[in-house]
Formats: C-alpha cells, sequence, structure tokens
C-alpha cells in the first residue's frame, strides 16, 4: 500500500513541478534569468544551456545580463535567443548580451494570464489522469483479490487526499503568478 501512495505522490509531485517551470518561463514584464530557461545554444559542437556558457544576471528589473566567458559564442547566444521566439530582441555590444523587458501592456498581460490558466489547467489533467491511472490499478487488484476491499478503500481515499492537495497546490501557484502578472 505504501508503494502505491508513493509512487503516486512523485508522479504527482512531477507534475507539480512542471507547472512551477512552465509559470516560471511566462514572461511578466520584470526581469528573471527563468526566461532563457530551456534556450540551449549550439556551440563548441553541442547544444549548451545559456546559464552554462556565461554569466547571467538580473542587473535591474527591466534587464538580463548576459556575459560569456568565451567572447566567440556571443553571436550563437545572440541567434539561439531569436530563435526561441521569447519576444526579446538581445543588444550585443560584442562581450555582453542585454536584454530589455518591455512593460506589458493590459492586453498582453491578460494574453499571459489566459497562457498561464492553461499551462495550469494543463497540470490539473496531468494529476487527475495519475489518479485514473493509480485506482484503475487499485480496483483491478481489488478484482485480482491482492488488496482487500478495505486496503482497496482506504487507498483510494488516500489517492483522492493527494490529487486535491496537488491541485490545491497548482492553483496556489497560478494565483501567485497571475498576482505578479498582474501587479509589475
Amino acid at each position: 500500500m505504501q508503494a502505491t501512495i508513493k509512487e503516486t505522490t512523485s508522479k504527482m509531485d512531477k507534475a507539480v513541478s512542471v507547472v512551477e517551470e512552465e509559470l516560471a518561463s511566462l514572461r511578466t514584464g520584470r526581469a528573471s534569468t527563468q526566461l532563457l530557461d530551456g534556450i540551449t545554444v549550439s556551440a563548441y559542437g553541442s547544444e549548451s544551456p545559456i546559464n552554462q556558457l556565461g554569466t547571467v544576471t538580473t542587473p535591474d528589473g527591466m534587464t538580463i545580463m548576459i556575459q560569456p566567458w568565451d567572447k566567440g559564442v556571443v553571436g550563437a547566444i545572440e541567434k539561439a535567443i531569436l530563435q526561441a521566439n521569447i519576444g526579446l530582441t538581445p543588444n550585443n555590444d560584442g562581450k555582453v548580451i542585454r536584454l530589455n523587458i518591455p512593460p506589458l501592456t493590459e492586453e498582453s498581460r491578460k494574453d499571459v494570464v489566459k497562457r498561464a490558466h492553461g499551462i495550469a489547467e494543463e497540470g490539473r489533467v496531468s494529476v487527475g489522469n495519475i489518479r485514473r491511472h493509480m485506482n484503475d490499478d487499485i480496483k483491478r487488484r481489488e478484482k485480482d483479490h491482492d488488496l482487500s476491499e478495505d486496503d482497496a478503500k482506504k487507498l483510494l481515499d488516500q489517492i483522492q487526499k493527494l490529487t486535491d492537495a496537488h491541485i490545491k497546490e497548482i492553483d496556489e501557484h497560478l494565483k501567485a503568478k497571475e498576482t505578479e502578472i498582474m501587479t509589475v
């Protein structure tokens, strides 16, 4: 029984962390190095994340600065940012790349909030699918007499509680992100 609960918790935690990562990568009108997460640069014969090719900082609330350790990759980093289509244009002075974060308009804020709601909904669906899969497994084990009826009921109740807790966590992340987007 504990193994089932542990597996369910692990899978649901992963679903929540995916939602967290995706929400963190949304542009809010405030500089955040997380906007560059997931962008890889073709350099030295392989793909590398930007933060492995230089120092990424936010000197102020409206600028992201990338200072590559090797000046030879400045162009490759600039190209990768443009291809990532994150809505920012890099300014390259040969040594550092600056990304100026323009303030969001009311309309673009609402679009970002809409995307955030979509990400959260995908997370809720994912948690629900995990619950359904685990419930089906428990019912199958009960039918095969691997689990008693009481144990199956207890497991189903625990999985429902886990589901509710994880969905609540996703909703809290969404609410925090929505507040951040609308109050910048």
